[in-house]
């Protein structure tokens, strides 16, 4: 292997070593020791952010968009240094690197033209009223401010454009807010390779070093400090719902509290409406199981419920399914802990008489095997483990009886990042009466597609009511998730030598 890493945090424009290491479990390949976060390296990264913000908060949208774009080409100028230890430590395919590369670069990119635009500072007016009875009104401005340092903590699925470089950390840059990372220990060395080259950006911007520190994980009370560190004003975070619950609840706790944005992941279930399930039942039942394997189901927008009524046309549906994920190969799992844990989710279904196994497969190691089950909606809706996400190729369809049946079924699911809804023309009425159910219950609906794949996109809503996520309001893709990091500021009869330079002149 080409890379070597330099096995330290980046601490505000500095390597540093840590007390004690951990070693990574690459899917092949060489594993190497890194250093494992501290407290103390946390409150220099805070205090470092706290200081940089007196600066980078009240920079320039053009000096944060020139230094978003030179984050991009930083990274792409170490492409295969990146590709290369991504794909040994996650066992995720060049293809999908270089894929994932060209979306991280992508946002950074989208959310500098973003800001030079300067749409999102939602500036408003209020003219004075000097004249009015019975009294004035002042002259009213209102502009869009960076909340200050954020904290962000590294996904394990995606290891370029939802952690170190990803999602949260551009739109936490192009809002003015510094940004602590929480490296996740799935993909150390792809983080670190990503952080050298914010670092190199930094340089090449005269940026102040504390705009940007990546703290190596490794022990849990890394994320607690962080969480709980004062200097610290909101948190981006996507991974499981256990780790985000903890989390958002110590956010609550502080005696400040703070916005936790945690997208926690869901089922994303998917509704098949009986003419579409009579023109092309085997397809969809084909295109459901390409979806449900595509990165070894370890996407959080996973299609892992199928509804579909009982009957000839709905049979056609699942046998397909089932057919396509005979054949489908096993894949390598993230880490040996997901593949675990997608094992104990397989076993719990194997545990439940509701269920029906229509496609069981064992799995050792780090390796995951399609499995599909099928339940009816009272079933469905008397055992709640059963709408419990399993992080993995793992496919439940629910089988209904007519309208009223798959109604009451979409009344019963929690809050979704996806809904989707497969239908042809002659279901319009059908789907009409789903969609105020399915508004009620996700970010995103979709008509005959499949929610794997999101686009990063000024429309684009990754989030949803909880456990989707825990702010129904955010998301945590798209230009909109840069609001997240800002919060509205009023200034009354403000002379403009002292405004903020972008309400100078409004």
């Amino acid at each position: 292997m080409s890379f070597t890493p330099k096995s330290k945090h980046l601490i505000a424009g500095e390597w540093l070593d840590g007390p004690s290491t951990f070693k990574s479990e690459p899917a092949h390949g060489e594993a190497f020791d890194y250093p494992v976060g501290t407290p103390d390296l946390v409150n220099k990264a805070c205090e470092a952010a706290e200081e940089a913000f007196w600066t980078y908060g009240y920079s320039s949208r053009e000096t944060r968009a020139k230094f978003l774009d030179t984050i991009a080409d930083e990274i792409e100028a170490r492409g295969d240094e990146i590709t290369e230890i991504g794909t040994s430590e996650t066992g995720l395919p060049e293809a999908r690197l270089q894929g994932e590369r060209g979306r991280t670069t992508g946002q950074l990119r989208l959310f500098a033209s973003h800001i030079r635009d300067g749409g999102y500072l939602d500036v408003r007016h209020d003219e004075a009223l000097p004249d009015r009875a019975p009294l004035p009104r002042p002259d009213l401005k209102m502009v869009q401010r960076p909340i200050g340092p954020v904290a962000v903590f590294g996904a394990s699925n995606f290891p370029l454009a939802f952690s170190t470089a990803g999602g949260d950390t551009a739109a936490a840059l192009a809002a003015g807010c510094p940004v602590v990372v929480k490296g996740h220990s799935a993909h150390p060395g792809t983080g670190e390779i990503v952080a050298q080259a914010i670092d190199a950006a930094i340089q090449k911007c005269g940026i102040h070093p504390g705009v940007f520190s990546l703290i190596q994980g490794g022990k849990r009370d890394v994320g607690t400090t962080l969480v709980e560190h004062p200097l610290i004003k909101a948190v981006g975070f996507t991974g499981s719902l256990g780790g985000g619950r903890a989390l958002f609840n110590l956010c609550a706790a502080r005696p400040e509290p703070i916005p936790f944005f945690g997208e926690l992941g869901s089922v994303n279930p998917m509704f098949v409406l009986p003419e579409a399930a009579k023109a092309r039942g085997a397809a969809m039942g084909e295109g459901w199981a390409g979806s449900l394997t595509m990165g070894a189901g370890q996407f959080c927008t996973n299609p892992g419920i199928a509804v579909v009524e009982k009957g000839a046309d709905g049979d056609a549906f699942v046998s397909a399914a089932k057919e396509a994920l005979s054949k489908a190969a096993p894949q390598t799992m993230l880490t040996d802990g997901i593949a675990k844990a997608y094992q104990d989710g397989k076993a719990r279904f194997d545990g439940r008489n509701a269920v029906q196994p229509l496609l069981t497969n064992a799995d050792e190691g780090r390796n995951a095997s399609p499995n599909l089950y099928e339940t009816d909606a009272a079933a469905y809706l008397q055992d709640h483990a059963l709408g419990e996400e399993v992080f993995g190729p793992l496919g439940l369809v629910v089988r209904v009886n007519g309208k009223e049946e798959m109604e009451t079924l979409a009344k019963g699911f929690e809050g979704q990042l996806t809904a989707t809804i497969h239908m042809d023309e002659g279901d319009t009425e059908r789907a009409r009466a789903l969609m105020p159910i399915l508004e009620r219950k996700a970010g995103r609906i979709l008509v005959n597609g499949f929610p794997t794949g999101v686009e990063v996109a000024d429309t684009m809503v990754h989030g949803g009511p909880y456990p989707a996520s825990t702010n129904f309001g955010a998301t945590s893709v798209g230009t909109l998730s840069i609001r997240r990091f800002l919060r509205p500021v009023c200034y009354q009869n403000m002379p403009d030598a002292i405004l903020p330079e972008d309400l100078a002149g409004a």
